[in-house]
């Protein structure tokens, strides 16, 4: 089979490996796509130190059930179905104490994270079958892709628990950002604010529904809060870095909460008087509890006409390490881009 392995920083390379087989409690899926994330990319470049050379990286896929290994029940995963992956692995002896809160264990695998763990950029990915989530037949495969970046949405927003019908602020407009304002739909919020410099990337969320401004325009929290009509009781920020952190704080209202989505930045300078003195909460946000994930496929299911604007481009794995550096440099595409690993999954997309 084809792998696109990262051989070095800056460099992808189609392989060829085994195709692997289902062990115990295992299942075989054959890939359609696999959305390149932002982590992928600062991966791609040694940015984050969460990715070696040598893997093989990819966690947000779609594509069918082709084998199924002993024990696993076929009612529930037939070959053939289409389906998505969960890629937060628990172990087995972790799973009742865990429940609800996966991403929680120490002990956890995450499925393109893990080097040790060959993941979706290739032709077939093997998973537990209890990480494997069946999408909706109705929905276009490709569109699963979008399952996993919605679930960390999901959870995000659940983690700020917004009111229904009021005003939420997101600070960064790419694929994360535009997951969350789709999030806080699902929760029943219709009022997203989001800031993005990128003219293309707020064009994309305003075809979400959301109200925009520009950073490049003038002070974030001025703008934001102009547009509200006043200071915001949650704050996303889907960026992670100490402006884009002490932007959401100033536009926050006292006693608010921000939820720190993004991960741009692995340290950052805390505006701490914004937090103590204001009595605003500061919450991280990590990937999804299986919930999440299910809650997520489910949605998407149901609404996939509104995601499908959020794909901006499908390549081939030849045209993988292009699309790296695009996503890598200056000008980045708008929304999400996928690697196809199916020519007729890459036609219908």
């Amino acid at each position: 089979m084809r792998t696109l392995t990262m051989t070095d920083f800056h460099r992808m390379e189609v392989l060829d490996a085994p195709r692997p087989s289902p062990g115990r409690g295992e299942v075989l899926l054959r890939v359609a796509v696999t959305g390149i994330c932002g982590s992928d990319v600062h991966g791609f470049t040694g940015e984050n130190g969460r990715r070696h050379p040598g893997q093989v990286m990819g966690h947000e896929t779609a594509g069918h059930v082709v084998a199924v290994g002993e024990g696993v029940d076929t009612d529930r995963y037939p070959v053939g179905a289409a389906a998505t992956l969960n890629p937060v692995v628990v172990p087995d002896e972790d799973l009742s104490t865990y429940v609800g809160r996966e991403q929680h264990c120490p002990r956890k695998q995450v499925i393109g994270v893990a080097a040790e763990r060959p993941a979706a950029f290739a032709d077939y990915v093997l998973v537990p079958d209890r990480n494997v989530v069946l999408l909706e037949p109705s929905m276009p495969v490709h569109l699963g892709a979008l399952v996993e970046p919605l679930a960390v949405a999901v959870h995000a927003v659940r983690m700020g628990d917004p009111l229904p019908g009021g005003s939420v602020l997101v600070l960064g407009g790419g694929p994360i950002g535009q997951s969350l304002v789709l999030a806080l739909r699902m929760a029943g919020v219709d009022h997203a604010v989001v800031s993005e410099p990128d003219a293309r990337r707020r064009e994309l969320c305003a075809t979400l529904g959301a109200r925009t401004i520009s950073p490049t325009d003038g002070d974030v929290a001025e703008q934001a809060q102009e547009v509200a009509g006043g200071p915001f009781a949650l704050t996303l920020d889907a960026v992670g870095t100490s402006s884009t952190i002490s932007d959401a704080l100033r536009a926050t209202a006292l006693g608010g909460t921000v939820v720190l989505v993004g991960m741009a930045s692995p340290s950052v300078t805390l505006p701490a008087y914004a937090v103590s003195t204001g009595e605003r909460i500061l919450r991280g946000s990590f990937t999804y509890t299986a919930q999440d994930f299910a809650d997520a496929a489910r949605w998407l299911g149901e609404h996939h006409e509104v995601a499908t604007p959020l794909v901006s481009r499908v390549v081939a794995p030849e045209e993988a390490q292009l699309a790296f550096l695009d996503l890598a440099g200056t000008d980045p595409d708008p929304g999400k881009v996928l690697v196809s690993f199916d020519d007729t999954d890459q036609t219908e997309a």
